[in-house]
Formats: structure tokens, sequence, C-alpha cells
């Protein structure tokens, strides 16, 4: 089993989020896997259970209520937003064995940079000391995944205090840039190294996409 490493480079928020509603709702069971790479223009986006009270002071970026889960985060250049279209029933994974794996697989993306980062048990995501630096929010329909994990990479941190960061007050964030200086290829290459040995997949090479 294997899966397609796509890297869209910078892409709109809610077209990328058309792109995995009709891959999601096109696919059968002889469907490759797909793992897209993509930064998005500023925006915060608002999961399903997200509340408005969360939402502090957006300013002139724009704000999308998403069918994703969890509450309001926000993605911007800089930050790396991977995006795994996998079928979860083909693959004999759970919904919380996913976030466990994509969470192991960030701790282990950053070690490469000699950064010691956790997940925790009561607030998903990925996090250095009790600054977070990696978000999660999922989507499953038809047994497949999509919607996925936002690593920040070296970006503006300034539009995370415009909100509660996933719900949380005062949650401060972190980003890798705070830490070593990496580019943003390395990191891609990185992750889907990474993510291919969790899944027990062949390591794809990236390959370049538009929408």
């Amino acid at each position: 089993m294997d899966f397609s490493a796509r890297d869209y480079g910078v892409v709109d928020y809610e077209v990328m989020w058309q792109l995995m509603r009709d891959f999601t709702d096109a696919r059968d069971e002889s469907t490759r896997d797909e793992v897209w790479l993509v930064e998005h223009p500023p925006v915060f986006t608002q999961g399903q259970a997200g509340r408005a009270e969360h939402l502090l002071l957006p300013g002139a970026i724009p704000v999308v209520k998403s069918d994703r889960g969890g509450q309001i985060t926000y993605h911007g250049p800089g930050q790396l937003v991977v995006y795994p279209l996998l079928d979860l029933r083909r693959r004999q994974l759970g919904v919380r064995a996913l976030v466990t794996l994509l969470e192991q697989v960030t701790v282990d993306t950053l070690l490469n940079w000699s950064l010691v980062a956790q997940a925790r048990p009561d607030a998903p995501g990925v996090y250095v000391g009790d600054k977070k630096i990696a978000s999660l929010g999922l989507r499953v329909r038809r047994g497949c995944s999509y919607h996925g994990l936002s690593l920040n990479v070296a970006m503006d941190l300034e539009p995370f205090t415009r909100i509660n960061p996933c719900g949380y007050a005062g949650l401060a964030m972190a980003q890798l840039a705070d830490f070593t200086q990496p580019t943003m290829a390395e990191v891609k290459q990185q992750f889907i190294t990474q993510l291919a040995r969790h899944l027990g997949d062949f390591v794809p090479a990236i390959t370049p996409a538009t929408p």
C-alpha cells in the first residue's frame, strides 16, 4: 500500500476544501491514497464545534466555517498544511488512531531538527513546552479522511492573538523558525518521509500539482 504526495504551493483554503470533497466523493475502493501539501493565504477556519466567542478580533482576515472537526485556527503563508486523503477502512485505521499517527509523525519530523515536542491527551495537536506548534482537524466521510494538520514553520504568528486558538484562551503558539531555519521544502520532505514510515508505505516523490 502506498500514497501519492502532491505539492500545491499556495492556494486559497476554500479551493482546496472543495477539491478534497470532490476527491473523497469520487473515489472508490481502488483509488490510490493521496497526501496534499499546501500553504494558504491568511484565513481563519472554524470547525464544526467552533463557537463564536473564540473569534476575538479577526480584522480583515476572512473567516470560513468548515466541515472539519475542532474549533478555530489560523492558516497563513509559512505554515505547512497537510491533507491526508486516506481510505481508513482499507488501512484499518480508526479516527483516533489517525490523530495519534499524525501527531507522532509531526513529533518525529521536528526531531529531525533536534526539536523535542509532544502530543497531549487532553488537547489534540503538538506542543513544544507549553506552546502549540501544530493543530489538527479532520473529517471522515465514506470511511475516508480529509482535512488534516497544520504545522507552523516560518510565519507571522500575530493573527493567532486574534482568536482563542483551538478554543483555548491565551494559548501561546510556536513555530519551527523560533528554534532553527529549515526551508519549507525540507520540512515537506521530512514530513512525507515520516508519514510513509509510520504508515508502512514506500516514501513517494513529492510532485507539483495545481488545483
